[in-house]
């Protein structure tokens, strides 16, 4: 029997995953193996921290310490039989280079948009999501198109989100990290690094769906750590 959406909704939730969407590509979205459309993607990822406390569950502190990065491994230590019992390919963003372009996909599967900040702003979760991985399945799946929805940016005024930096990292068009970076490795970027980014968390969109703590101090930490190694 074919697979449906609530087959993988289902093996997602003791993950604190969730279907993020899916589309028929085409040859111009750059899915391997799915060229002709005859093929079905289905994204998955996270909104909020639910997912965090998943993972937190299955890897304590001490055993994300002994690897690089725990997370992405977690997550293909999970998805990977998943896709498999489904009958599918399972891709991931950290695969590469070449990396797959998850935010194109994100964007054609639930019709989002980037915010000033260059992330995809959700209408519902705001900046609290992720891609965690996509799903390939050599047949037609039913998915449904994403409605259409104001664009919040385009109704604020103020732009919170790049005023909200203290070091002026984001621009419209564009995004300093080596400036964020330094900020991060100081004494004055103990708040973004303890509650995450300012600047995300200055966007008024999805406010109920911010990271929790440890949440945001693990992605914060895993930045910090991957450009002052780059800097050395």
């Amino acid at each position: 029997m074919p697979t449906a959406l609530q087959d993988i909704e289902l093996a997602l939730t003791p993950l604190g995953m969730i279907v993020r969407g899916g589309f028929h590509p085409t040859p111009a979205d750059g899915v391997p193996g799915a060229e002709r459309g005859e093929a079905t993607l289905v994204l998955i990822g996270n909104a909020g921290s639910t997912m965090w406390e998943a993972f937190d569950r299955a890897w304590p502190a001490a055993r994300r310490a002994q690897e690089r990065h725990p997370l992405n491994t977690w997550t293909r230590e999970v998805i990977s039989p998943i896709a498999a019992g489904l009958g599918a390919r399972a891709l991931y963003p950290n695969d590469g280079p070449p990396y797959f372009p998850f935010q194109r996909w994100g964007a054609r599967a639930e019709g989002l948009r980037h915010s000033p900040l260059g992330t995809l702003l959700h209408p519902v979760f705001g900046q609290w999501h992720a891609y965690r991985a996509a799903l390939v399945f050599g047949y037609r799946i039913g998915v449904a198109a994403p409605r259409p929805t104001p664009d919040p940016c385009a109704a604020c005024q103020d732009k919170p989100c790049l005023s909200g930096c203290p070091v002026n990292a984001f621009r419209i068009g564009g995004y300093d990290v080596p400036a964020c970076a330094a900020h991060l490795t100081g004494s004055a970027g103990g708040d973004c690094m303890d509650r995450g980014c300012l600047a995300r968390r200055a966007c008024p969109v999805g406010r109920e769906h911010v990271y929790r703590r440890p949440h945001a101090q693990f992605h914060m930490e895993k930045f910090r750590l991957s450009h002052s190694t780059a800097a050395g």
